[in-house]
């Protein structure tokens, strides 16, 4: 069996901010399947320790980037973990990234610089004899896991990195050379300088064995100054050992006719009850136009300033709108005053079980982003019969087929794509989909093909096993 040691800053259940930690918490069992047996490793937050069972301590390092740590072995809802016991790095409470006052904690490059370094000390040196024979990162937490890998004697571990979102490099200041344990000579363009910073994930994108991201266009939308963030450059480097595979989403968690959270159901004349008992929750009226939802971050990449550009046409049509998210504070303010409109719910933070609600009550879920990697809610929606509607852009447009007039024609649409991104865009989209939801024989037929449409990670799975296979010239 292949052993993959995964290395990342979160894993969904046990610390999630956004979908990178969905991807490392389902992708183990999802590797089982196909014979790959993976670990992972993470830092001990508070809530990883608290789930950690029967840890047991497997090595020690006296200096972790400023203080003691212990790595520990254990499991932790159902996944096998390896977790880095360094209080002094991660015994903070909240967000893994934040602060109280909102801002990075001004640490986080020794942070996650101690993450990638245990993790090249296990790919070379194994732990409690179990040694993989694949170092798998995720963005720049994991990049510098490169840097330090051949020190440390492990010149035969092959390595993958993967890009979640190329906007966050890890950049830092030169000065911390020395705090970062980083070798001065490889401080240049073809190591881990970028534009004059050390950029821990400008270092995995030069030292990996092999790159991907997490769907096709975003792959090549990476090689694009549009899209690269200042890396386009670097990507079209390593254009040759760059892969695009779509991420999944886990099956079990996100099930209409299991999902504990809703009245559950497997066909679209299900909706109707999980749309009223919506409505009743969040206060809004009957309405005679679809029911868009949002779940996201709020953030200028998300586009949501568009809904707000566009939201009098979609309650102009007889639309709604039902906000969950938190983020940028103008945005959060914005949405709060579209609230006071009786066809507009509005909920800042983060609630998951009102997350299923929503995507199972809705009508439509709108997914207007700038740029999207790949995107997991435009899938809760299809698993859900929930209408996307979308960017053409990154893993957006490969995940939903168009309602254009062949798609319709073919019977095959499961939603709505829209291009570019502007507000004018967005609002043809919105007209679009009160039109077809007017037409309840061609939305109930597009509920049907987006119920069906495939969104697990079986292919995904079997796409990285493909790759490990490779690098290792693994039959």
């Amino acid at each position: 069996m292949m052993r993959v040691l995964s290395v990342a800053s979160e894993i969904a259940p046990l610390v999630k901010t956004g979908g990178l930690a969905d991807v490392t918490g389902a992708l183990p069992a999802a590797l089982a399947g196909v014979g790959v047996q993976m670990r992972s490793l993470v830092p001990g937050y508070p809530a990883v320790m608290a789930a950690l069972q029967e840890p047991e301590a497997v090595h020690a390092f006296e200096d972790l980037f400023g203080g003691p740590g212990v790595l520990l072995q254990g499991r932790g809802a159902g996944l096998d973990l390896l977790v880095i016991d360094a209080p002094h790095l991660y015994g903070r409470p909240g967000n893994p990234y934040l602060g109280p006052d909102g801002r990075d904690w001004p640490d986080n490059p020794e942070r996650f610089a101690a993450l990638s370094w245990v993790g090249a000390h296990v790919a070379a040196q194994g732990a409690d004899g179990w040694h993989p024979q694949v170092l798998h990162g995720h963005d720049w937490q994991a990049g510098l896991m490169t840097e330090y890998l051949p020190r440390m004697g492990g010149a035969g571990v092959r390595t993958v990195l993967t890009i979640h979102n190329i906007a966050f490099t890890g950049s830092t200041d030169p000065g911390r050379l020395h705090s970062l344990r980083l070798d001065p000579a490889r401080f240049y363009s073809e190591g881990y300088e970028f534009w004059g910073a050390i950029s821990a994930l400008k270092a995995g994108l030069m030292g990996a064995d092999a790159l991907t991201t997490v769907s096709p266009s975003y792959a090549e939308e990476l090689m694009t100054p549009e899209f690269g963030m200042g890396l386009d450059g670097v990507m079209r480097h390593r254009q040759a050992d760059l892969t695009g595979i779509l991420n999944g989403i886990d099956e079990d968690a996100w099930n209409p006719a299991t999902d504990p959270a809703i009245a559950a159901f497997d066909a679209p004349s299900g909706k109707a009850a999980a749309k009223a008992a919506l409505q009743a929750e969040l206060g809004l009226p009957q309405a005679a136009g679809p029911l868009c939802v949002i779940v996201s971050r709020m953030t200028h990449q998300k586009g949501l300033d568009l809904v707000l550009e566009t939201l009098p046409a979609l309650l102009g049509a007889g639309g709604q709108l039902a906000v969950l998210g938190s983020g940028d504070p103008g945005l959060e303010q914005a949405f709060r005053q579209a609230a006071g409109d009786p066809n507009v719910a509005v909920r800042i933070g983060y609630d998951e079980g009102l997350s299923h609600r929503l995507i199972a009550g809705g009508d439509a879920i709108l997914v207007p982003s700038r740029f999207e990697p790949c995107g997991l809610t435009q899938m809760y929606g299809l698993r859900y019969g929930t209408i996307p509607v979308v960017a053409l852009t990154g893993g957006l447009a490969d995940t939903v087929i168009n309602a254009s007039p062949a798609g319709l024609a073919r019977g095959v649409a499961t939603g709505i794509q829209f291009a570019p991104v502007t507000a004018v865009a967005l609002r043809g989209a919105l007209m679009r989909l009160a039109r077809l939801f007017s037409d309840r024989e061609v939305w109930t037929r597009m509920q049907v093909n987006a119920m069906a449409h495939p969104v697990g990670w079986a292919p995904s799975a079997r796409a990285y096993a493909d790759l490990y296979a490779r690098l290792t010239q693994t039959p």
